[in-house]
């Protein structure tokens, strides 16, 4: 009779025991984003216009944001009332 190998998933990784791994860093909520951060400091948002992460944004529908992700032409921003994916300028 033949017995079969044993499947195995292989090395388990754990954030605790992977030395490569990068510590977890809870995600700041919206309001602790923009709490105390001036008016003058948000950037109206433009299509057209190339953003970083960490900059801040003000959108004429969604209203104040923190843009929390790049990834080529689109960002990610984080807004009171959730994330969002909108698109920005190439060079």
């Amino acid at each position: 009779m033949k017995r079969a190998k044993q499947k195995t998933a292989g090395k388990e990784k754990d954030a605790e025991t992977d030395f490569w791994a990068k510590p977890a860093t809870p995600e700041k909520t919206w309001e602790e984003a923009v709490e105390g951060k001036p008016d003058a400091d948000f950037v109206p948002y433009a299509m057209t216009e190339r953003f970083t992460k960490g900059q801040l944004i003000l959108h004429p529908k969604f209203g104040k944001g923190i843009v929390a992700d790049v990834e080529g032409a689109r960002i990610e921003i984080l807004f009171q009332e959730g994330k969002k994916k909108l698109g920005h300028g190439q060079t």
